[in-house]
């Protein structure tokens, strides 16, 4: 069954593309956004206490509806990257980055001999448990599956460019939180916005596709106009809050 890997989508896209982070256990939040219309979703295994086991249910339900999947891993460390690739996601977000050696070592796990590290798994879901030509297979992984670190600290900011160099890096995530935490700045301060001027300038430049995650649909826009590659708004669990909340206010008032 042949599909679009979401570096390649991203690459053929005409516009930035809008996802949101799947951070409630449940399979229904997932085709509840596939039918709200996202493009991808972001399990997040980082801020929320998501399985192995259910990110592979979560993928499979996800692709199935339509949506690509992401998933953010819970830390650098690599020992979950292999089988969430076997699982056949669609890229993954690698956090808290924060040298040009951590990127190129994340980034050496996700690829194949001999330009990375990662072994062969053509009898798991990826390779169609073992229907999918091995050539195939292997072009797959290392050329539509996104390989994306994310950046959240100044000093690895002031080294973007050095970042982005690394081979076989295909995606970048802005993380504006930890940023913030890292500078004591506010995301408006000049010193952060010149920051994220050059990761964007050096993205463009390196045809390396950038990302950020915000809250609102109109924060969403200003980050497509700004240069954007993909936005991920909001989360499962803040949208059924937002709502629930509204409805009960609603109510009362």
């Amino acid at each position: 069954m042949a599909r679009l890997g979401f570096a390649r989508r991203l690459a053929s896209a005409d516009r930035c593309l809008v996802g949101t982070w799947l951070k409630i256990p449940a399979l229904e939040p997932v085709e509840i956004l596939a039918d709200a219309g996202f493009d991808y979703i972001v399990i997040d295994q980082e801020h929320a206490p998501l399985t192995l086991e259910f990110a592979y249910q979560a993928t499979v339900v996800a692709q199935g509806a339509g949506l690509s999947v992401l998933v953010r891993v819970p830390d650098r460390s690599g020992s979950h990257l292999q089988r969430l690739l076997d699982s056949g996601v669609d890229g993954i977000l690698v956090p808290r980055v924060t040298t040009v050696e951590e990127a190129s070592a994340a980034v050496r796990q996700m690829l194949f001999p001999p330009g990375g590290d990662r072994g062969l798994g053509t009898t798991s879901r990826a390779g169609r448990w073992g229907g999918l030509p091995r050539e195939e297979y292997l072009r797959f992984g290392d050329e539509e599956v996104m390989r994306a670190v994310q950046l959240e600290d100044r000093g690895v900011l002031e080294q973007v460019e050095q970042v982005l160099d690394v081979p076989g890096l295909n995606g970048v995530f802005l993380g504006m939180g930890d940023l913030g935490l890292s500078t004591g700045l506010p995301g408006s301060d000049p010193e952060i916005q010149k920051l994220v001027d050059r990761l964007l300038s050096a993205a463009q430049a390196g045809g390396i596709p950038a990302g950020t995650a915000v809250q609102t649909a109109a924060q969403a826009r200003q980050a497509a106009d700004r240069g954007y590659s993909y936005v991920m708004v909001s989360n499962d669990a803040s949208l059924l809050r937002s709502a629930a909340t509204s409805a009960v206010a609603d109510f009362h008032a």
